[in-house]
């Protein structure tokens, strides 16, 4: 089961809201779903949360690229909203590498259309074995809201994720009240 919040950051104060993620497939609709809840240049955040596996944190500021955290991205991985934010960049990957390795036929070089025809079974996405475990990409996402990187850290470590994670950062952001109210 999901958590997930918006958090806006107005004139007067966060307000919280619970989105609906249910028409989301992508990092970009997660953006403007984000975009929607606040002004044009509020920071937003988005905050998912899986059963005490994993959480992930979503920075839009205004139409700026947004800014990713996740606690542990292999256990994110497996997950469909967690496999929304492993983008290529959070990841390390340069998609343009990965268009060398792939003929225009999807097979790689080298291998037949009938080798790629016993493997279509395969479900594209990142996969554990390219997915690195613990915490992955920007650490300093809540550093100028009250929240340093060191702190962030310690709530994504080894058994440290207790499923308050998510209230612990709202409040060092000085909104865990609002959370709540969504919650």
């Amino acid at each position: 089961m999901y958590f997930a919040a918006l958090l806006a950051r107005t004139e007067d104060g966060w307000q919280a809201s619970e989105p609906d993620l249910d028409d989301v497939e992508t990092l970009a609709d997660l953006s403007d779903l984000a975009r929607a809840a606040g002004d044009e240049e509020e920071t937003v955040l988005v905050f998912i949360e899986q059963e005490d596996a994993w959480f992930g944190v979503v920075r839009v500021d205004g139409e700026e690229d947004p800014r990713i955290y996740v606690s542990d991205a292999a256990a994110a991985a497996r997950s469909s909203y967690g496999e929304i934010l492993l983008t290529d960049e959070v990841l390390g990957r340069d998609p343009e590498d990965l268009d060398e390795l792939v003929d225009l036929d999807g097979t790689e070089d080298g291998e037949s259309d009938s080798d790629y025809e016993e493997d279509e079974e395969a479900v594209p996405g990142p996969s554990e074995d390219h997915v690195p475990t613990g915490p992955l990409g920007d650490t300093e996402i809540l550093t100028d809201l009250g929240m340093s990187t060191k702190e962030l850290l310690a709530l994504s470590g080894d058994g440290a994720l207790t499923g308050e994670a998510l209230g612990e950062i709202a409040d060092a952001l000085g909104c865990g009240d609002v959370l709540e109210a969504v919650r």
